[in-house]
């Protein structure tokens, strides 16, 4: 069977996998894990993804997340090419890091999405980089924040996992159940088997037999119609970009005619193409063509400068947040 398109939709699944090129390690050094996380969490503002466990080892990395827009592809394009770009500048180094194109496994959602978390969260255990006992304290899987929820972002949501271990709440209780329930899943191979660990990594699809059939035949609906399935997707998203847009211009009072007619370096269009950026996959081509910002090799580098020495009041205006300093990979 040729590989399956990407299937994107909204409030989507997926077990998503990479690793190192050449399956190097690449998250060798706590700094670059820390580098990760905070490339990771900037992409999941600008998206919009929901993530409910997460894993990183020494040379891949583990995610299990929900795209309430259908943007699989574009965000993990921009995780993936922006961490590789810093890790590549700050180990003055070049080439590919990750070995190529990502594999995500569509996920059924219920009792399939929160068994592909507890798979997830036990990966250190199983690589005995720490004991089931301790792996509450282990800082590169989403057990900790469970267990500390001051540690997390508003985009991670451990629900699907508590409730499939006992519909446990989100509470101190709740978390303490959870860790007994992980400890005795990492011990009972039968009940892995049950919940098919061993197909958790491999694959397309994820979940109840109707579930991997309605997928194929949406896979069959998109081949016949690949080109306008992806003509389709990139409308999608620039109408998204183009929203968000139409909602900064009303809060700085200015209209879509005010960006034809200020100039390609004025401070309020810089301030507004680097709250695109913070906040959806927006290229640098489209802020060219619609916010008459020239070239699109400069606009980078302009928006770089604005988020170093640019105006804290607008960037408050247009709701930017700023973001801590990358940690050096």
């Amino acid at each position: 069977m040729p590989r399956p398109l990407r299937l994107e939709s909204e409030n989507a699944s997926y077990h998503v996998i990479n690793r190192g090129n050449y399956r190097g390690p690449v998250f060798a050094a706590a700094d670059t894990k820390r580098a990760f996380l905070h490339c990771l969490d900037e992409a999941c503002q600008r998206t919009g993804w929901l993530l409910h466990a997460w894993a990183l080892m020494s040379n891949h990395f583990h995610l299990a997340v929900t795209t309430p827009q259908a943007n699989l592809a574009a965000g993990m394009h921009w995780l993936q090419c922006t961490f590789a770009m810093r890790f590549n500048h700050y180990r003055q180094a070049h080439g590919h890091l990750f070995q190529g194109r990502f594999k995500s496994i569509a996920i059924e959602d219920g009792d399939p999405l929160a068994s592909v978390c507890h798979y997830i969260h036990l990966n250190p255990v199983r690589a005995g980089l720490c004991s089931a006992d301790t792996l509450g304290l282990y800082p590169w899987a989403s057990v900790a924040w469970i267990h500390q929820p001051k540690l997390r972002p508003a985009w991670f949501d451990p629900r699907p996992a508590l409730r499939h271990a006992g519909a446990l709440t989100d509470s101190s209780a709740g978390h303490r159940k959870y860790a007994e329930y992980l400890g005795w899943l990492a011990e009972d191979q039968p009940e892995q088997k049950r919940q098919k660990f061993d197909r958790m990594s491999r694959g397309w699809a994820f979940g109840t037999a109707d579930f991997t059939r309605s997928l194929l035949e949406e896979n069959r609906t998109l081949r016949a119609g690949k080109s306008q399935h992806f003509s389709d997707m990139r409308a999608d998203y620039e109408s998204h970009w183009h929203s968000e847009l139409l909602r900064l211009l009303r809060r700085l009072r200015r209209t879509p005619a005010d960006l034809a007619a200020a100039g390609k370096s004025a401070e309020w269009k810089v301030a507004i193409a680097a709250a695109l950026k913070a906040r959806t996959t927006v290229t640098n081509p489209w802020l060219g063509k619609n916010l008459y910002l020239g070239n699109r090799h400069e606009i980078g580098r302009k928006v770089a400068v604005w988020g170093r020495s640019g105006n804290p009041a607008l960037a408050r205006q247009l709701g930017i947040v700023p973001t801590p300093h990358n940690p050096t990979p």
